[in-house]
């Protein structure tokens, strides 16, 4: 299988990406905007075509903010669906280097070959308590420093994520 060279940021670089993360859970907007930016942040990272943050629930994942072309074709599902529940149900990152081989995959855009999911845990419970979903339209599009860059941010994102109230 052949990997693309890396698309984060070098270390310093990334550190800068997380200090962004904070700065903009710090702020004084609403969840909403916070999250969009967040999204934003995590996108233009590493150029990504379409990031989303989900909130998560024992029943149910739903989004939050995303940062690309558009809403996803499922901004709500059951958790035992898609490639999203299994990063949920494993409480570990799920990558798919060609989501059109995969029959988990909620079709969310007709020209996403490739999907990185991370759970974002809880820090003391260990619970899923929301995701960010990456997608792209190339296949095999995510590597090692895609995954450690995400989970880094996904880290950072622990303390401010919160189940949706109802």
């Amino acid at each position: 299988m052949v990997r693309r060279a890396s698309s984060i940021p070098a270390v310093r670089e990334a550190t800068e990406v997380l200090a962004d993360i904070r700065k903009a859970l710090e702020g004084a907007q609403d969840r909403s905007a916070k999250f969009r930016r967040v999204a934003e942040i995590i996108r233009d990272a590493a150029g990504y075509r379409w990031v989303g943050l989900y909130d998560v629930t024992p029943e149910e994942i739903a989004i939050v903010m995303w940062s690309g072309p558009g809403e996803p074709a499922h901004p709500r599902f059951p958790v035992s669906k898609g490639i999203c529940g299994e990063a949920v149900r494993r409480r570990k990152t799920v990558v798919v280097g060609d989501v059109t081989k995969d029959a988990r995959y909620l079709t969310t855009f007709g020209t996403t070959r490739a999907e990185i999911v991370v759970p974002i845990l809880d820090s003391v419970t260990g619970r899923p308590r929301g995701l960010i979903d990456v997608e792209s339209d190339r296949a095999e599009a995510f590597g090692d420093s895609d995954r450690e860059l995400l989970e880094r941010c996904a880290a950072e994102l622990a303390t401010a994520m919160s189940p949706s109230p109802g």
